[in-house]
């Protein structure tokens, strides 16, 4: 009897013990954990502003089913333009103003990279970035920060040896954003030609986020005689891209950035029939795909949707990322047990094991480890065939 009061008793002090950590997190009380993230909701970029608000949308869902563990979410999401000052000054307002427990899915690779070291040093957890730029995978050097989707190098290398097996005398074009998200894209085609890179690609042209259109690069890169096309863009440039490659008559094997692949924001606006044959490398369930009409993930997101994101388009692929994302914080959130100090916020994120959305492609499933911060590695082909993004051979992986 008397040892199994001792029991008791030490449980409780670990239980009280983990509760003192959690309330001596900023962001943190007994009822809630405080969220912050920013997001372009105006600019360039605002085609992205949507994850955003499927992220707000999601968390609305878990707060109306009780919260995590005794916990309700409060989300504050800010606007920043998709410019790094003014996400310097929308982070430090929420970490040192809103005392937000965590950082969460900011998007974009220079916004995050401007405040990457300032988190860091914070020790504020930077989960899940929407951004698939190869330095958020470093726990050695930024242990506070995460990535989640595949990143680029790896889908530019899926690319590049897709070229070398079907084109291997083509001439390769690239248009890339003049940032480290184009640079990885780069990087990874330039690892897999290795010394064949300076033959092969014949021409490369950036453009700067603040630049109107990239209509004048498309037609220099048409001129240099390329035959096939690799489009490293956010998605207003693009649609652009995609527009004008067709409307001057080129017709080059075509490769489109998974994270500007979105029917409603991307394919539509440029001309649904104008993209017929790009290809991308994709790992999220396209919303459009006849193939998911039955399948109960996509389902299950579709009655989200109806629900708490009523007049939104669910056209786009944008929705689908935010709430994919945004289930896989909540699953981390959910092993935290009764301790949601920052440490133990990191270490959970850290431990994800075949973790399964259902908003993932077949046979694609979540992964982290203390030494591994790229939670999703694999990809799958896919063609577009004027209405929807078609699979085609087998899963890939990147690891």
């Amino acid at each position: 009897m008397l040892r199994r009061t001792m029991l008791t008793a030490a449980a409780a002090l670990a239980v009280n013990a983990g509760a003192a950590r959690a309330e001596e997190t900023p962001g943190v009380t007994a009822t809630e954990i405080k969220i912050g993230n920013t997001m372009p909701y105006s600019g360039n970029a605002s085609a992205y502003g949507v994850i955003g608000k499927a992220d707000a949308a999601y968390f609305q869902m878990i707060n109306d089913q009780g919260g995590i563990n005794g916990h309700k979410i409060n989300f504050i999401t800010l606007d920043d333009g998709y410019t790094p000052p003014k996400t310097v000054e929308q982070t430090r307002r929420l970490v040192e103003q809103e005392q937000v427990a965590i950082i969460f899915n900011g998007l974009g690779t220079a916004a995050n990279s401007a405040v990457q070291k300032y988190l860091n040093q914070r020790k504020v957890p930077q989960l899940f970035v929407s951004t698939g730029a190869s330095k958020w995978g470093h726990p050695d050097e930024f242990h506070w920060t995460m990535g989640w989707q595949p990143d680029y190098q790896t889908e530019a290398k899926i690319y590049a040896k897709y070229i070398l097996k079907e084109k291997p005398e083509g001439k390769i074009a690239i248009l890339w954003q003049n940032d480290d998200f184009g640079k990885d894209y780069v990087a990874g085609i330039k690892a897999v030609l290795g010394d064949k890179y300076d033959k092969m690609v014949v021409k490369d042209v950036s453009y700067e986020v603040a630049d109107p259109t990239v209509d004048s690069q498309i037609v220099t890169l048409q001129s240099s005689g390329a035959d096939t096309l690799v489009i490293a863009a956010t998605p207003k440039f693009a649609a652009q891209a995609v527009r004008k490659v067709y409307d001057i008559g080129w017709h080059p094997l075509e490769f489109l950035t998974n994270v500007s692949i979105s029917v409603g924001s991307v394919m539509n606006p440029a001309g649904p029939e104008k993209g017929v044959g790009i290809i991308t490398a994709g790992y999220g369930k396209d919303p459009t795909d006849p193939t998911w009409k039955d399948d109960p993930g996509m389902q299950q997101w579709r009655a989200f949707m109806t629900k708490y994101l009523p007049d939104a388009d669910q056209s786009d692929a944008s929705n689908v990322f935010g709430y994919g994302v945004s289930m896989t914080l909540v699953q981390v959130l959910k092993q935290c047990g009764d301790d949601f100090s920052r440490e133990n916020i990191m270490k959970q994120a850290a431990n994800l094991n075949d973790f399964e959305l259902p908003t993932l492609l077949p046979g694609i499933k979540i992964n982290t480890s203390p030494t591994d911060y790229y939670p999703i590695q694999d990809m799958h082909l896919q063609k577009w065939d004027g209405k929807s993004w078609v699979l085609f051979g087998d899963v890939i992986s990147g690891s």
